[in-house]
């Protein structure tokens, strides 16, 4: 999934499960903040992300 967070870079995360995760590799467990906030939303969509250092509004660009 490639997100964009205000007018910042897109990136780009494979959300896998925990075991697989790997954030600096951008892989994203389906059970963390961002991961469950992206679950079942598709391209164009824009989610809140509740994340330890408060709620982060990002917009999906492209699922795959």
């Amino acid at each position: 999934v490639t997100i964009r967070e205000g007018d910042g870079e897109p990136e780009v995360y494979t959300i896998v499960g925990p075991a697989e995760a790997n954030p600096r590799e951008g892989r994203i467990s389906h059970e963390s903040p961002l991961g469950r906030a992206l679950l079942n939303h598709r391209a164009g969509d824009t989610v809140t992300v509740d994340a330890p250092d408060g709620s982060i509004v990002v917009q999906i660009i492209k699922v795959e």
